[in-house]
């Protein structure tokens, strides 16, 4: 992807990728919303979208998205579907290939508005 031909060289940022992968993942019934997660505030001030972090090489990516789910939805069977539709967004629009697409589900969204949200958590569940 970025390497160079006859006429130069393309690139795509990283927050490129973010906003189609954001965008492919709520477009998924059972996605209430991106979850920021501690610190969202800051990085949306500083051009990060909400809930995503994305890393490219030359020619792939890996794509971390934290989301809160709707109340009573399988939650597997929502986040499979997130990574699909996710992986297909990307490698159709950019030309990289997606290598990992993980979904962190952060909170549940209530049908009466109400949403609760857990902090982040170390990998082995602990906070």
């Amino acid at each position: 992807m970025g390497e160079t031909d006859n006429i130069g060289t393309i690139k795509i940022a990283n927050e490129v990728v973010a906003i189609i992968a954001s965008l492919a993942a709520s477009e998924i019934e059972g996605v209430a919303s991106m979850s920021g997660g501690v610190g969202s505030g800051i990085a949306e001030m500083l051009g990060h979208k909400k809930g995503v972090k994305v890393e490219t090489g030359d020619d792939e990516c890996v794509v971390d998205l934290s989301v809160i789910v709707d109340y009573g939805i399988s939650i597997p069977d929502v986040a499979e579907n997130i990574q699909m539709n996710v992986k297909n967004a990307i490698e159709s629009m950019t030309g990289l290939n997606a290598v990992e697409i993980n979904i962190h589900v952060q909170g549940v969204h209530f049908s009466n508005g109400e949403e609760i949200e857990v902090e982040e958590q170390d990998d082995d569940g602990v906070r």
